[in-house]
């Protein structure tokens, strides 16, 4: 079982455990199952950590208070925290796996994480190369991703444990120059900027806590790390700050050259003693204090430690500054290159929205306001700041569901409301552009609404579009036209709802707002067909000035001969084939497939998600495609393949 599985189930039960309440004996097996199959051996690994000045806080924010002394943080979480306690994980049942010392367990707790040998050979590149860049939200402000490059024709790839640095370009000449191996932790997510390398992700270790009404009961330990490297020689990484904090990741931005990192740590008391944030720099651990922590007075199901900092990745002299919160469950952030915005939505009262507006200078965060609003964000696509306004997407669901668009002002007060949009449809996807939003929702068509903001105060719907079949990601193809991502759909006989089929790429023309069309499509495989880009856009490839779009998909096909005729809507296909379809996209030759490339040989299971395309980036005239196993390299002039470069 691999470490990104290990990582993608650990979220996954802190999310189900603290919405839903599930037994700890159940996620207990699941996270032992789990464990036992991924303990690594250790390495060692040269550093020359550049010595820094102690993490700072941030400048105090006037419309949050803080806490005057330790017992007045003490007194607020019991008082104030409705569900006591830390996510316990382990019970007594399970002690005697930790007591035997040839226990995977017993390994895993003795093995704190260790970062591994740097693998080098020798590096040659030079020069300036037209590429493709991770497909962001918001232009100037990038997020953090497993695969990056440069114009230097380098590639930096994240696959499972180990981060890959590879010259790519010229393609004739690829290889691996570097590897840096991760030893039980987990890295999530890359940026790469100039000289720098920073890698974040998570460690996870168990701490026992030792009180009557819990003796022998584990909890979680998370920390969230940022490994920051010089990579002025990219076959000899260095790394030269080594930063963490408790906590899970959230979520970060990288703008200019700060790196804007959020992690999550659950806030309780247990007799008297509070278990607060910590911030390890170097091997040396400061704990926040009671009177750094902001908050504002109020009742939540759990409060967490909500942290920001702002770490300068160029000057690694520059002390991280932190700004640490008390607040409920985050949910969802959107940044722009000056603002970030934070919900937090409340599942137990009222089905409201609070969204907190940190404005972000360098390393000066200040946290400027807060706003509520009725519903539910979908995704940082359901949000955007467009001049001095903040515009969101909500779904609420009052018996039932309807979906609304809210203006906010940059103290984020409503001045614009439009509700009530398309009642009983479920949401899939929105985006900004402009001084328009367009959304889609869902039941047994797609209707495609284009709204328009010009009039802050006054959010209208121009019109829209109905269509089988709907979108889960909306990209700009130009000011007049859309790229939708979704699946198509076969209305149901009954008329109540629809089954979904193959992916479905559509091309929206909305030139006429009070009439748009879809000018094409095209659909992949049978039902059962997947792409990630419906979850992840960064999979998402287009480059309008290549009439390039590249998508990765599992395709399933039905086998008819398994089925009586007809074969009915609800039936599933079997994957049958896995990669990437390169699309030539423009408004005259519609959607016209080039070419399909697979990291599937023959010979290896369909199943073996190892070789499934996850990425794909363009250097000059070259096309990569990213799996856990390989970079292919092809043509993208003809797709004829120039070479591989196996990774492991």
């Amino acid at each position: 079982m691999e470490s990104s599985y290990l990582k993608q189930m650990i979220n996954l039960m802190e999310k189900q455990i603290r919405r839903k309440a599930i037994l700890y004996g159940i996620v207990a097996i699941l996270l032992a199952s789990t464990f036992s199959a991924v303990i690594y051996n250790i390495g060692v690994f040269q550093t020359t950590l550049i010595p820094a000045s102690p993490p700072i806080p941030a400048v105090h924010t006037s419309i949050m208070a803080t806490f005057p002394s330790t017992e007045a943080l003490t007194s607020f979480l019991k008082n104030n925290v409705r569900i006591q306690g830390p996510y316990w994980l382990l019970g007594p049942a399970d002690v005697k796996l930790f007591n035997s010392a040839s226990s995977p367990l017993s390994s895993f707790l003795q093995t704190r994480g260790t970062l591994a040998n740097v693998f080098s050979e020798g590096d040659t590149q030079g020069g300036s190369y037209q590429h493709s860049t991770t497909n962001v939200q918001v232009t100037g402000v990038d997020e953090a991703d497993t695969v990056k490059t440069d114009d230097s024709g380098y590639m930096y790839v994240l696959s499972k444990d180990t981060v890959y640095i590879l010259t790519a370009y010229p393609a004739t000449q690829a290889r691996v120059l570097a590897k840096i191996k991760y030893t039980d932790m987990y890295p999530i997510g890359i940026y790469v900027s100039g000289q720098r390398l920073a890698v974040i992700g998570s460690q996870y270790s168990f701490d026992t806590l030792m009180f009557p009404l819990y003796n022998s009961y584990y909890a979680l330990d998370v920390e969230t790390f940022i490994r920051l490297y010089d990579i002025s020689d990219r076959s000899n990484p260095v790394l030269i700050k080594d930063f963490a904090l408790t906590g899970s990741y959230f979520n970060s931005r990288m703008i200019g050259d700060y790196i804007y990192l959020v992690a999550s740590k659950p806030a309780y008391t247990i007799s008297d003693a509070d278990f607060l944030p910590e911030i390890i720099m170097n091997g040396k651990t400061n704990e926040i204090a009671p009177t750094e922590i902001h908050y504002f007075n109020g009742t939540e199901e759990r409060y967490r430690y909500t942290t920001f900092i702002a770490m300068n990745i160029q000057n690694a002299t520059e002390a991280p500054v932190y700004l640490p919160t008390l607040q409920g469950e985050a949910s969802n952030m959107y940044a722009s290159q000056q603002n970030m915005y934070v919900t937090f939505q409340d599942y137990y009262w009222g089905g409201n929205t609070t969204i907190y507006r940190i404005q972000l200078q360098a390393n000066n965060m200040t946290v400027e306001a807060v706003g509520k609003i009725p519903g539910y964000e979908h995704n940082q696509y359901s949000m955007d700041e467009y001049g001095d306004y903040f515009r969101i997407q909500t779904q609420t669901i009052n018996g039932v569901t309807a979906t609304n668009v809210y203006v906010l002002d940059m103290n984020l007060t409503i001045v614009g409301t439009l509700e009530n949009i398309a009642p009983g449809e479920n949401f899939h996807s929105a985006r900004f552009m402009g001084d328009r939003c367009y959304l889609v929702t869902f039941q047994k068509t797609d209707p495609l609404f284009v709204i328009d903001l010009s009039n802050a105060t006054n959010p209208q719907v121009l019109g829209n579009l109905t269509i089988p079949g709907y979108s889960d990601y909306l990209h700009p193809y130009d000011e007049t036209h859309l790229i939708g991502v979704g699946k198509n759909t076969i209305e149901d006989q009954n008329g109540y709802f629809a089954w979904y089929q193959g992916i479905k790429i559509s091309l929206f023309d909305v030139t006429n707002v009070t009439n748009p069309i879809q000018e094409a499509s095209y659909v992949i495989g049978d039902r059962g067909s997947d792409t990630p880009v419906l979850s992840d856009p960064k999979a998402f490839l287009f480059d309008r000035s290549k009439n390039l779009l590249v998508i990765p998909v599992l395709v399933a096909k039905i086998d008819e001969s398994k089925y009586p005729s007809p074969v009915p809507d609800s039936a599933y296909g079997d994957p049958v084939w896995q990669g990437a379809y390169v699309f030539d996209i423009s408004l005259y030759h519609d959607l016209v497939v080039e070419g399909r490339i697979t990291h599937i040989a023959n010979g290896t299971s369909i199943t073996d998600q190892a070789y499934w395309i996850k990425r794909s980036l363009y250097i000059e005239d070259v096309l990569y495609t990213i799996s856990d196993r390989m970079v292919k390299m092809n043509s993208l002039e003809d797709m004829s393949e120039i070479g591989q470069i196996p990774i492991s």
